[in-house]
């Protein structure tokens, strides 16, 4: 209850820098395919600005949006994986399932980070293949790019993925009940380093002041601060 309601009135107090970095969709960007730009549906780990960043600087949060008949699976392409991934775990992908909702968030980006994008979710690999879909906002439906896992296979995400995942859901200002959703989901408990503390800014330095939670949150923009303390 008492997480609610700071979440309520922390997302309150921010809204205005959330607000301010709002890119206006206009009848140009309800397609994915313009000249310089194109539309990309997050709803795993990139849905946090500062982790899709890391690889792809040109990122701009645009709106949220729901893209229905989908659910959020955790898993990976390998038969045989024992989580030794980066994010030792499952990770998201989504699958047609009719009458349940994927939220998300629709980012505009410069085609210049297609290739990053493209090496992010592993599609040279084979790992990830790239799709249109249709996005449910606020303002009409809009095209954007985004990714499905191929062969997939169930398997549980980490902490650390989780995390990073219900963070974006926070910053971005999903629906409550669909944070309670990702909230819920279980781990496997795993606990070690991950590309977390590269979001973080938690980076081994042999230098243990530099390493403590204390120094390093005055690091992090406030907004994400008071996200990680509230997870």
């Amino acid at each position: 209850m008492y997480c609610i309601l700071y979440y309520t009135v922390g997302l309150a107090l921010f809204q205005p820098l959330l607000a301010a970095t709002v890119v206006q969709v206009d009848e140009d960007y309800k397609t994915s395919n313009t000249s310089t730009d194109f539309l990309y549906f997050a709803y795993g780990s990139n849905l946090l600005k500062e982790r899709l960043q890391l690889k792809n600087p040109s990122a701009e949060f645009v709106r949220t949006g729901r893209l229905k008949d989908y659910s959020l699976r955790f898993g990976h392409w390998r038969e045989d994986f024992n989580g030794s991934n980066s994010w030792h775990g499952g990770v998201a992908t989504i699958q047609p399932a009719k009458g349940e909702d994927v939220w998300g968030v629709i980012w505009k980006m410069d085609k210049s980070n297609l290739i990053s994008l493209d090496k992010q979710e592993g599609v040279k690999g084979g790992s990830y293949s790239p799709t249109e879909v249709t996005v449910d906002t606020e303002d009409g439906l809009v095209v954007c790019r985004t990714y499905l896992m191929n062969n997939f296979k169930a398997y549980l995400t980490s902490p650390p993925y989780k995390q990073v995942v219900c963070l974006g859901a926070r910053q971005n200002g999903l629906p409550l009940e669909y944070i309670k959703k990702l909230d819920a989901v279980e781990t496997n408990g795993y606990s070690g380093p991950s590309i977390m503390d590269d979001i973080i800014g938690f980076k081994p330095t042999g230098n243990p002041q530099m390493e403590s939670p204390e120094t390093t949150s005055k690091k992090r923009n406030p907004f994400l601060n008071w996200l990680y303390w509230l997870s």
